[in-house]
């Protein structure tokens, strides 16, 4: 398995295939070069480019889509690529072994609906990676050798990421969900993540495979 980090909350994960995770607005397209399927956690535009996950389709008739029944309809035009996928599901995607967790997108304010989400747990026959989309829902029933946690969004305190990590207790840790931070201000959060988190931690820039 190896994992890239693109720019904001996109992963791609090369293996027996090419999975891709979140291929948001905020991300480069070529995350999704030779996707074999995408996994979204969610339907705001910094995890889901419609246009880019139809430009992907239109080259690659088999791709396929996994996301919660809620983000369906936004994908119902590009045709029959896209699976409903529900918390407590295991799939194959890619060649990997995904399971779902969680269902709902964390808190921004109360006058502000939550939506659906979903946390994917990656795995082959080696490791694993646990991505949360926009929430701190903790996979509960595996051990996490890689996870990658959110730093900075409207919907989070620091708190949350670092008792998050703590509560995860991986191999190891990435930052995700970083775009939003200036440089200075992602320096801040990373040291407390470092200092605090209980496990190794690193913030890499877009485009690091790791």
């Amino acid at each position: 398995m190896r994992i890239t980090k693109y720019t904001h909350s996109c992963l791609r994960i090369d293996g027996a295939g090419v999975l891709v995770v979140d291929p948001g607005e905020f991300s480069e397209r070529s995350a999704l070069d030779g996707a074999d399927a995408v996994l979204i956690t969610h339907e705001h535009i910094d995890h889901l480019d419609l246009a880019a996950v139809a430009d992907t389709a239109a080259r690659n008739p088999a791709l396929r889509v996994f996301a919660h029944a809620d983000v369906l309809p936004k994908l119902a035009a590009f045709g029959d690529i896209a699976t409903a996928v529900a918390p407590g599901e295991t799939f194959e995607a890619a060649g990997f072994r995904v399971r779902a967790y969680g269902g709902r997108h964390a808190v921004i304010h109360s006058d502000i609906p939550r939506i659906a989400n979903l946390g994917y747990l990656i795995a082959d026959d080696d490791t694993n990676v646990y991505t949360p989309g926009d929430s701190f829902t903790v996979p509960e029933d595996t051990v996490v050798d890689t996870l990658f946690v959110p730093l900075n969004a409207p919907w989070m305190k620091l708190m949350e990421s670092i008792d998050f990590a703590r509560a995860v207790k991986p191999g190891r840790a990435y930052a995700l969900h970083d775009f939003l931070l200036t440089e200075t201000g992602a320096k801040v959060s990373d040291g407390h993540l470092e200092r605090l988190s209980g496990t190794k931690y690193a913030h890499v820039a877009p485009g690091t495979t790791i």
